[in-house]
């Protein structure tokens, strides 16, 4: 039994999850629960045991010093709280971590018990998929989910893929034989341009997740990176005839597929759903007083936590470090027996090697299938 001392009574609590690797292109899902963590000071509570999940020579451990103490920070999966003050006050437990690299099962069920401790009522776990996708269009969000109540009253699709599956779909699978409600959201992220970061997938993973948890997010600089990302890379692709028309092979495409869609319904939703954000919803959530404590420290530190973790580095620019390789060049192979544009990846495969622990039926739909999506 996992034993809390210290951790308040949340208020309808909801655990919003991502993790690193394979489930994460672009780095646009564990993004998206850093931004959270930062724009609303969480402070950690908990961090599992990176000894029992990871292998150090997939995810190595970092040396930093700290004025002039050296120190090892061990690559794991940390948990924070956040307190939503407001008209509707909602906190979130975050977990933010790396795909681990074995015993699969055992990691989900940690994570459950922590969910089972606070009294989580529904879990969201965030991911990111490569696809056949144009940066210039809003990025496809795809919400799913096993449980069919769930997704008609919260209009989401219900899952029906098969294949290889990472740790979002692992965890959401235990969550349905847990019986706590589980939704993931998966952003599309371009394949021919899938290097870190990607602001304009994080922001729209974000926008989504405020439509499931009817709640404002603050997203500080998200927009305009988001732009000057989009902006980046089509000066790229204006340097390569090739991509371009690639590039707009796949825009011909997107339209040609969401024509049927333009209905007068679906327009009045995107506009309600944008005055509700922008105008109807009041305030922004506020995280409540006492502030953040340092990563790895504060009131609800589990014992056995790493306390020495170095700040996390900020990224200089919203650019890909690398122009794109070429209009059908992709940073992760997919497998050989999954449907194409349906894969999940950004080039560091963590969990990979785990499959015997990763053998589920659950995971992330084709980039296509949205089922709303903001830009």
């Amino acid at each position: 039994m996992i034993e809390l001392e210290g951790v308040p009574e949340l208020v309808d609590p909801v655990m919003v999850a991502a993790f690193e690797g394979w489930n994460d292109a672009g780095d646009a899902a564990s993004t998206a629960v850093a931004h959270l963590e930062q724009e609303w000071k969480g402070e950690v509570f908990a961090a599992l045991d990176a000894e029992d999940y990871y292998d150090f020579q997939v995810n190595r451990p970092t040396v930093w010093m700290d004025g002039g103490v050296r120190k090892v920070t061990w690559p794991t999966t940390r948990l924070s709280v956040i307190r939503i003050g407001g008209e509707k006050p909602r906190d979130l437990v975050l977990v933010r971590g790396i795909e681990p690299s074995m015993r699969w099962r055992s990691f989900c069920n940690e994570i459950l018990g922590f969910a089972h401790e606070l009294g989580v009522e529904m879990v969201v776990v965030l991911g990111a998929l490569l696809g056949d996708t144009p940066h210039t269009r809003p990025v496809p969000v795809s919400g799913v989910t096993s449980d069919p109540d769930l997704a008609r009253t919260m209009n989401l699709e219900e899952s029906r893929y098969e294949g290889p599956t990472g740790i979002v779909g692992i965890l959401q699978e235990a969550c349905t034989h847990a019986g706590i409600p589980a939704v993931s959201l998966w952003a599309a992220v371009p394949h021919y341009v899938s290097q870190p970061p990607n602001p304009k997938a994080t922001l729209a993973l974000l926008n989504r997740l405020e439509d499931v948890l009817d709640l404002r997010i603050p997203l500080g600089d998200l927009a305009e990176d988001a732009r000057a990302w989009q902006l980046g890379v089509d000066q790229l692709a204006a340097e390569d005839s090739e991509v371009a028309e690639y590039v707009q092979s796949l825009e011909e495409a997107r339209d040609t597929a969401e024509l049927p869609e333009a209905s007068g319904e679906a327009i009045a939703r995107e506009f309600e759903r944008y005055l509700r954000r922008r105008d109807g919803g009041g305030p922004p959530g506020h995280a409540t007083d006492g502030g953040r404590a340092a990563e790895g420290e504060g009131p609800f530190l589990r014992e056995g936590t790493d306390r020495s973790r170095p700040p996390h580095p900020k990224r200089t620019g919203p650019l890909p470090s690398t122009a794109p390789e070429g209009p059908l060049g992709r940073e992760t192979p997919r497998p050989a027996d999954e449907d194409p544009g349906s894969g999940p990846g950004d080039g560091r495969a963590d969990g990979e090697d785990a499959g015997d622990e990763g053998a589920g039926d659950e995971d992330g739909p084709a980039p296509g299938s949205s089922s709303g999506s903001e830009d």
